[in-house]
């Protein structure tokens, strides 16, 4: 499979479409950005980029049906063919995502064992079919202009940079600039920084932090230890952070480079003082297509409380679910409905009135019993991460967890302090000429370390495509 913090990606593909890219003529870019989208899709998934193909085919028509129903103002066949829309996306994602889940959970209700279609999920499947159902939505709204150039809104469903992780860019971010963008060396720079930034949380902090955890995770549970337990869930906490903002960087890098301007996916959440807030500021492009295609739409918060508090739990159970066929994506989005209703209904009048930092530990402490939540497959090792975490039946600290504490302290501490936003605390936005210089070292030093870390190691996972 093809990622971006890869050699094979760094000195080969990404050299080779920059090159065809700006050696085309202006109007032949999207179909240099088309071709090279479809071939890194192809690199790792090279029979499903059929149904990549079919996705946008199927959406493209179904928007120029919606556009021609509204224009000639016959609504309900514009109410047809968006529910058409609905059940062509959800019903492909459904296919693929959850069937083998649902023959699994009929077998072990029923006491029987059925055969499962053992179908690999689609890479990015969930990313891409929400922008496709987005953009038909949009266009059903009048927010965007159908497009009736169906390459057009092929570069757009398939781009590579945000095709297999997002962030969920959604059509009327690029609508203008799918044709009238205009790159330029300062853009150009601006995302490579932010490229080699990204690249950097990826390879220096999440795939470090990430093989600790794969390592507490697989010890038996007489081998556990508070200590030793709560290091394996601060590094969960971590390694998915950076992982994905770290992607999300270097999605919004390579947009800059080709001339995009995708917006923000992450805000420093773990800086937050509730759940609710940070849920504003992690995967923001995630929570903000909820909001406006699920939440809003059921009547939000403008239908009294009770109905409020049943459009949060309906929308986090969807959101839980659309992160992966578990049951424990569907507790973790149960989780997170009832911390954000309690947080509605008195707790967040509670934490207004204590001091900062109990806010944030408050905040930190919930979020990583939900990551506990979202990295456990069974009941077994949830309650095995439950018992260690809070000292049920292993002592406090143990030889294990001392060796871990040695052997991963420092990286710990450093993917902890670049949680914080230094960047707006230390600056009052001006760039003197040593800060650009120091920047420009540092970033040569990220460069060069982080190729260093992808030639000698063989770990390097990507965690967003299990969803």
């Amino acid at each position: 499979r093809q990622v971006f913090s890869s050699v094979t990606f760094l000195l080969a593909f990404l050299p080779a479409v920059l090159l065809v890219y700006y050696l085309a003529p202006r109007p032949a870019r999207n179909y240099v950005l088309l071709l090279f989208s479809l071939l890194f899709y192809a690199w790792g998934e090279p029979i499903y980029i059929l149904l990549m193909l079919l996705s946008i085919a199927g959406n493209y028509a179904l928007a120029l049906w919606v556009d021609a129903a509204r224009r000639r103002e016959r609504e309900k066949q514009a109410k047809t063919a968006l529910i058409l829309t609905l059940i062509f996306n959800l019903g492909m994602l459904g296919f693929f995502k959850y069937t083998d889940f649902l023959i699994g959970t009929a077998g072990t209700l029923l006491g029987r064992t059925f055969p499962t279609l053992g179908l690999a999920l689609p890479i990015g499947i969930s990313f891409y079919t929400f922008q496709s159902m987005s953009y038909v939505i949009d266009v059903y709204r009048g927010q965007v202009q159908v497009q009736r150039n169906p390459f057009l809104l092929g570069t757009y469903v398939s781009l590579f940079p945000q095709l297999i992780a997002g962030p969920i860019v959604r059509y009327s971010t690029v609508e203008q600039e799918l044709t009238g963008r205009r790159e330029s060396v300062d853009l150009f720079g601006e995302g490579a920084r932010r490229f080699i930034v990204g690249l950097g949380k990826k390879v220096l902090i999440a795939n470090s932090v990430g093989q600790l955890f794969t390592e507490i995770s697989a010890l038996a549970p007489a081998q556990l230890s508070v200590v030793g337990g709560w290091l394996g869930v601060i590094a969960y906490t971590l390694q998915i952070y950076f992982d994905f903002s770290g992607y999300s960087d270097m999605a919004i890098g390579l947009g800059k480079m080709f001339g995009f301007h995708f917006l923000e996916n992450f805000d420093y959440p773990y800086i937050a003082r509730s759940i609710t807030e940070f849920w504003r500021r992690w995967h923001i492009s995630l929570s903000s297509w909820f909001r406006d295609y699920v939440y809003i739409p059921l009547g939000g918060n403008r239908k009294g409380k009770k109905r409020q508090y049943l459009n949060l739990l309906i929308v986090w159970m969807l959101t839980g679910i659309w992160h992966g066929a578990g049951w424990n994506f569907l507790l973790w989005g149960l989780y997170y409905a009832l911390m954000l209703i309690l947080e509605k209904a008195f707790l967040g009048k509670i934490l207004e009135k204590l001091p900062r930092p109990l806010q944030h530990v408050y905040a930190l402490f919930f979020i990583m019993l939900g990551w506990v939540l979202f990295s456990t497959e069974s009941m077994t090792q949830l309650g095995t991460w439950l018992a260690a975490l809070f000292g049920a039946g292993v002592p406090f600290i143990n030889e294990r967890a001392l060796f871990y504490l040695g052997n991963y302290g420092v990286v710990l501490a450093a993917g902890i302090l670049c949680c914080l936003p230094w960047k707006r605390l230390l600056s009052d936005g001006s760039k003197s000429r040593v800060l650009a210089i120091g920047e420009t070292i540092g970033l040569t030093l990220i460069l060069a370390a982080s190729f260093m870390f992808l030639i000698s190691s063989s770990y390097n996972p990507l965690l967003y495509f299990r969803f």
